[in-house]
Formats: C-alpha cells, structure tokens, sequence
C-alpha cells in the first residue's frame, strides 16, 4: 500500500533519515513522501512519534 504524510506532521525528520529508499524528502510545512520512489516497506510509519504517516 501506498503511505502519505498527513498534516500531523511535526517536521522532526525521523522518517526521512530511516527511510531505506531516500523516498522522503523535507516539502514546505511537512515532510514528503515520493511516491515513484517508496518502495512500500512501512518503515516510515513504524518510526513517526506523531502516526503522521498513513496508508492511502
């Protein structure tokens, strides 16, 4: 499944630096994911202290 950073987003960075494929990357109020480039491994989503990241 695909994931999506919500607007829960503190901008912490946590996701992006465990983020095995460098799919992540800081946007303007939130950190973004890229979609052609996740890979769908969920590490984001194990490792956001805010649940920020969701699967659409």
């Amino acid at each position: 499944m695909p994931y999506q950073i919500n607007d829960e987003c503190v901008a912490c960075g946590t996701c992006a630096e465990e983020c095995p494929a460098d799919a992540i990357e800081e946007g303007e109020e939130k950190y973004v994911i890229k979609q052609d480039e996740c890979t769908e491994c969920g590490t984001c989503m194990e490792v956001c202290p805010v649940d920020a990241v969701v699967e659409v």
